[in-house]
């Protein structure tokens, strides 16, 4: 987390942390699972080497890109434990490594982080359009969608076509427009693929905020889905929320299709984009609970 300066964590500072936190932990991997509407590669993860495999993922929404470097701080701990047989949030690191198979995707959103953090390039060919979008202000901090005005978040094929209709947005926008079809974006498709490839037995998709944790959708989670999501709200103070009347989500979509526990977790409190102030504050609850979702099915 060398790279967290100046109140902000974009792209380029997630490439550089992957480049060094590779070099000094040869055992994370790192791999491209597919690129942004503007050719960004977008970054996944690999830590440990066990049977139970599972994903987290970070900054599907611009302004919520505090979510990156949690997630970033998380794997770079957990490495570092791991190098000296320590110890991480109680647990010992090896045998969390022995045990598990995690594949993070830290950024999903990689254009609409740097719109959020930066504004428009100089270069972007949407930047007409991205004024028109955005009421002709300049100003992008609250932009939640990628560069093609579609959130991510609402992109999956888990009753989309409702929740197009309770959005309502007829078209691009800085936030809640579904896109022209599910996985119209290359950003949805990309994790899509990914989950779909590694069958993952859970995912947990970091968001920001309430200090909330998501378990549910629509009675299609496991049994077993609330006592998991008790579990991670103990540890971390969180509460688990059972959700209703939100459709087209990663987590939804996961749980629709797999019947695996999936999670929303809303980190912080506040409102977005929350201050890079609060990080450390936020971490000290959200590591125990990154922590515990590493051993949610021993």
């Amino acid at each position: 987390m060398e790279d967290f300066v100046n109140g902000q964590y974009g792209y380029r500072e997630l490439v550089a942390d992957c480049d060094r936190l590779m070099r000094a932990y040869p055992f994370v991997r790192g791999y491209v699972i597919g690129h942004s509407v503007l050719g960004r590669p977008i970054v996944a993860l690999k830590c440990g080497e066990g049977t139970r495999r599972i994903h987290m993922n970070g900054s599907f929404h611009a302004n919520e890109w505090i979510t990156t470097p949690l997630l970033m701080r998380f794997v770079e701990e957990w490495a570092e434990a791991c190098a000296r047989d320590g110890v991480l949030f109680g647990e010992q690191a090896c045998q969390l490594y022995r045990e598990t198979e995690l594949w993070i995707v830290p950024m999903v959103n990689p254009d609409g982080v740097q719109l959020a953090l930066e504004g428009i390039e100089s270069d972007n060919p949407y930047r007409q359009q991205l004024l028109a979008w955005n009421k002709g202000s300049g100003q992008f901090d609250q932009w939640k969608a990628n560069i093609r005005g579609v959130d991510l978040n609402d992109q999956f094929p888990a009753h989309w076509e409702e929740e197009r209709l309770r959005r309502g947005k007829e078209g691009p926008g800085p936030r809640d427009f579904p896109g022209p079809f599910p996985l119209s974006e290359p950003e949805a498709q990309a994790l899509t693929r990914l989950t779909q490839t590694l069958q993952f037995d859970s995912v947990l998709a970091l968001h920001t905020q309430g200090e909330e944790i998501y378990w549910n959708y629509r009675e299609y989670e496991p049994e077993q889905a609330e006592d998991l999501a008790d579990r991670l709200g103990r540890v971390s103070g969180y509460k688990p929320v059972k959700l209703s009347g939100s459709d087209a989500g990663y987590k939804d979509w996961f749980i629709q299709r797999f019947r695996r526990p999936g999670f929303t977790v809303e980190a912080g409190f506040g409102v977005n984009p929350l201050p890079p102030g609060e990080f450390n504050s936020i971490y000290s609850k959200m590591g125990p609970l990154l922590t515990e979702f590493l051993r949610l099915h021993r």
